[in-house]
C-alpha cells in the first residue's frame, strides 16, 4: 500500500504490508511458522545467496509474517525500509552494528531508559565502542562532544521514564552538520505521536514489545531506516560503502541505494548476530498495529486527566508529564509530538524511597511489572528496579530518582484509576 493513493495513518496502521493469503484467501496475514522455504532450482537459491533476489531463504533473515510487520511499521514511520528482531535492545545494537567499529563513540541523552543506558555504558565496551552522555537540552553541550571517532547520536523522542520531549529537530540539525546519523527511539511516542523522520531522523528504532503490540503478550524491536542518509559522504561507513567481502566485494550503498541499511541489516545483521523475531510474535504485533491510533488517543486523554490530579495533590512533590501546562516541555508538544504527550510519566511522592514502596505494593488496578505500553496501567519504582544499575547522579538525570515513580497510563477508566492511586498514596503517606 505504499504506492498510488495516499492513505491515512487509521488505514495504514490495519493495511499497510498486508494482502489476502494468495495460497487460502486468508485475510489476516498467516503465520508462516517455518524455519525455511523451497527453492524454484538451483539458480534462484544462488540468485538469492548473491542478494541479486529478494525473497526467502531461512527464518533467521526473512520470514513472511515479519516482512509484513516490517512493512508495515516502515510505512507508519515514514521510512524506506525495516528490519525486525527479538527485542528493542537488540534493535538498538543492530542499529549501531552498521556504524561502529573499535575505537568510535556514540554520542547519547542522559534521559534514557536505564536498560539503554548500561547496554552504552557498559556492555558496548566489550565491542569497543564508547558513549558520551549528554543532556540534549544542552544543543552546545552536543556539539561540543562530537569529534572524528563519532559514529551516531542517540536520544529517545518520549523519554522513559519521565516522559521529556526531545527536541529532535535540533539534535538532527546537529547530527548533520558532523555527517553522522541521529537515531531515535520512539517506543513511547509511536508513530501515531511522533514520526522522528519527518524532524531529520536517520533511524528509528522500537521496543515492540510496548504500544506497538500493546497487549504484553511478545517481545520485539524495530530498526527503521529513512532511506535519506548518504552513506558514501565520507569514510566513516565502510560496512555500508565499502566492497563488503561476505559477498564478493559488493558495496551496499552503492548496489541498494536508499535502501542500503535494511538490505545490510538483513543481510550481515540478522544473518551473523541471529537476533530474529520469531513469525508468532510478529502476528501479535501486527494485530496491536491495528489499534494503535485508538489506543494511543486514550492513552493520552487518560494520562492528561490523572496527571492534572497528581500535580493539584499534596502528597506529591511534582509530576513529569509534559502535557501539563507547568512543563517545560510543554510547547514542545506541538511540534514533536502534536497528537499528546503520551502515556509514560513519573511523579514524586512526599516521603521518599520508603513511601514509593508502600504506594506501589498499595495499588490495585495499577501492576506493578517492568513493562510500559500496555492496555493495562502499569507502575514501578525505576530506581530499584530498572535503573538500579545506576549510580544515584545518573538517575537523578534520568529523571529516576528514589522519591520517583514511573507509571505508564492504560486504557482503563481514568475516574477508577485515580480512585487507586487516591487509596494508595493515602496509605503510602500516613
Amino acid at each position: 500500500m505504499t504506492d498510488g493513493p495516499t492513505y491515512g495513518f487509521d488505514t495504514l496502521q490495519i493495511h499497510a504490508g498486508a494482502k489476502p493469503d494468495p495460497a487460502t484467501g486468508a485475510r489476516q496475514t498467516p503465520i508462516y511458522q517455518t524455519t525455511a522455504y523451497v527453492f524454484r532450482d538451483a539458480d534462484h537459491a544462488a540468485a538469492l545467496f548473491n542478494l541479486q533476489e529478494v525473497g526467502f531463504i531461512y527464518s533467521r533473515l526473512t520470514n513472511p509474517t515479519v516482512a509484513v510487520l516490517q512493512e508495515r511499521i516502515a510505512t507508519l514511520e515514514g521510512g524506506v525500509g525495516a528490519v525486525c528482531c527479538s527485542s528493542g535492545h537488540a534493535a538498538q545494537i543492530m542499529a549501531l552494528f552498521p556504524l561502529m567499529g573499535p575505537g568510535k563513540n556514540i554520542i547519547a541523552s542522559t534521559r534514557l531508559y536505564g536498560g539503554t543506558v548500561t547496554q552504552f555504558s557498559q556492555t558496548i565496551k566489550r565491542f569497543g565502542w564508547s558513549c558520551k552522555f549528554v543532556d540534549f537540552d544542552d544543543v552546545e553541550a552536543v556539539k561540543a562532544a562530537v569529534d572524528d571517532d563519532t559514529r551516531a547520536i542517540f536520544g529517545e523522542a518520549i523519554a522513559n521514564p519521565g516522559g521529556y520531549i526531545m527536541d529532535v529537530r535540533s539534535i538532527a540539525d546537529v547530527a548533520d552538520a558532523a555527517g553522522v546519523p541521529l537515531i531515535i527511539d520512539n517506543t513511547s511516542a509511536t508513530p501515531y505521536l511522533c514520526r522522528p523522520i519527518e524532524h531529520g531522523a536517520t533511524l528509528v528504532v522500537h521496543s515492540t514489545t510496548k504500544y506497538l503490540t500493546g497487549n504484553g503478550t511478545v517481545t520485539g524491536g524495530a530498526i527503521v531506516d529513512s532511506g535519506k542518509f548518504d552513506w558514501s559522504a565520507n569514510d566513516k561507513f565502510p560496512s555500508l560503502s565499502q566492497p563488503e567481502p561476505a559477498y564478493h566485494g559488493l558495496k551496499f550503498h552503492e548496489t541498494f541505494g536508499p535502501l542500503a541499511f535494511t538490505f545490510h541489516g538483513i543481510a550481515i545483521g540478522l544473518r551473523d548476530l541471529g537476533m530474529t523475531m520469531n513469525p508468532q510474535a510478529a502476528h501479535y504485533t501486527l494485530m496491536g498495529t491495528e489499534t494503535l491510533s485508538l489506543r494511543m488517543d486514550r492513552h493520552v486523554a487518560n494520562a492528561t486527566k490523572i496527571a492534572n490530579w497528581l500535580e493539584k495533590d499534596d502528597r506529591v512533590d511534582y509530576v513529569t508529564y509534559a502535557g501539563l501546562e507547568s512543563s517545560p516541555y510543554f510547547d514542545r508538544v506541538k511540534t514533536v509530538c502534536p497528537k499528546g504527550a503520551g502515556g509514560l510519566f513519573t511523579f514524586a511522592v512526599k516521603g521518599g524511597y520508603d513511601a514509593c514502596v508502600k504506594l506501589v505494593n498499595s495499588l490495585e488496578i495499577f501492576s506493578h511489572v517492568a513493562n510500559l505500553g500496555d492496555t493495562r496501567s502499569l507502575i514501578i519504582h525505576s530506581a530499584s528496579t530498572t535503573h538500579r544499575q545506576l549510580s544515584a547522579e545518573q538517575q537523578e538525570a534520568a529523571g529516576a530518582g528514589a522519591n520517583v515513580v514511573r507509571v505508564s497510563i492504560g486504557t482503563e477508566d481514568a475516574d477508577d484509576l485515580i480512585a487507586d492511586l487516591d487509596q494508595a498514596l493515602a496509605k503510602a503517606t500516613s
